[in-house]
């Protein structure tokens, strides 16, 4: 009995699938970050972890452009996620290859089909690109759904005695393990999906002739090239461009206060002098009063001009009076009919 028949699907696309995806993640964190430095990727900071998930596995390239364009759904902006992503597509296929080729001759027993790694990495991209949307789709509908259900069952009238903290506590553990159970059933079902389309590969592999210790020997031959010398001159040559690079836009990238804008002069308050304040205070009230003083003297002057005022004009009503009783008393007294 062959390693190909008693491995399962799952067990066959996680030893694929997990260690191709580390193989290949510090390569990509190394353009991630310089694409950051240079300023062509904001992320949203709460989802920089499902950037990071989406950045890690060989079979988002295409499902990162279904799910930011397709449904809408922006991790951040910047001309260099899509590139960085496509970026990845070559360092993907080169760790799908190296893994797979490992995984055929150690489990499998069977000699590694030709341009291996590129085939797996189009059925992986493909099954991704359909599946993972689907998923995203079926976790965020299901995480709604057990939020809405246990929202509602402590809204019940003998559940709304709980305090704060505990009913916090209880509704995030509630629908948490129920998100996290539809989650793990998902990509069980997901990673089953790519280990049936690694036996589809395999159908087709001849078996290995060579016996267990000439398997491990070219096992171990994999990881170590032919001319190492060329390999380590390659790497480091690589590592110093991109680290010249990032020390080179780095500065230009990142904002420096001090070149945009002076800094606010600070004035230092002067110490606190006891007998100017009180000072300062006596002469405010003396000031105070002097105008309250001046106030009620304008006020009684006011007051004493109404006054003689009121008085003048009874005694010219007076007069007046006087002078028409006199004027009538001559009137009566001359006789009726004389001209005078």
């Amino acid at each position: 009995m062959t390693g190909r028949e008693t491995m399962s699907s799952f067990k066959l696309g996680l030893s694929i699938l997990w260690p191709a995806s580390w193989t290949a993640l510090p390569v990509k964190m190394a353009f991630a970050v310089l694409f950051m430095a240079m300023g062509s990727i904001h992320l949203e900071t709460k989802l920089g972890i499902t950037f990071l998930m989406l950045l890690v596995s060989p079979v988002s390239v295409f499902a990162f452009f279904v799910i930011s364009m397709g449904m809408g759904f922006h991790f951040g902006e910047g001309i260099g996620l899509p590139v960085l992503f496509l970026l990845c597509i070559p360092i993907d296929i080169w760790a799908l290859g190296l893994v797979a080729r490992t995984v055929f001759l150690e489990q499998l027993r069977l000699e590694p089909p030709a341009s291996l790694g590129l085939s797996l990495w189009v059925r992986f991209a493909i099954a991704g690109a359909i599946y993972l949307p689907l998923l995203w789709l079926i976790e965020g509908g299901a995480t709604d759904i057990a939020r809405s259900t246990v929202q509602s069952i402590l809204d019940m009238e003998s559940l709304k005695h709980l305090p704060v903290a505990e009913r916090i506590g209880l509704e995030f553990t509630a629908w948490g393990s129920i998100s996290m159970i539809v989650l793990v059933a998902l990509t069980f079902i997901g990673l089953s999906i790519l280990g049936k389309l690694v036996q589809g590969r395999a159908a087709t592999a001849q078996p290995a002739g060579d016996s267990y210790q000439g398997l491990i020997s070219r096992w171990d031959m994999l990881r170590v090239p032919a001319d190492q010398g060329l390999m380590l001159t390659a790497f480091t040559a690589t590592g110093a461009v991109l680290s010249i690079l990032f020390w080179t836009v780095l500065p230009v990238s990142t904002p420096h206060p001090h070149e945009c804008c002076k800094p606010s002069e600070v004035t230092v308050a002067p110490a606190f002098d006891a007998q100017k304040s009180l000072t300062k205070g006596e002469k405010t009230i003396k000031d105070a009063e002097l105008k309250i003083a001046a106030l009620e003297q304008q006020a009684a002057e006011d007051e004493k001009d109404k006054t003689k005022g009121a008085k003048d004009k009874p005694g010219v009503k007076e007069g007046s009076a006087k002078n028409e009783g006199k004027a009538s008393q001559s009137t009566a007294g001359k006789p009726a009919g004389s001209g005078k």
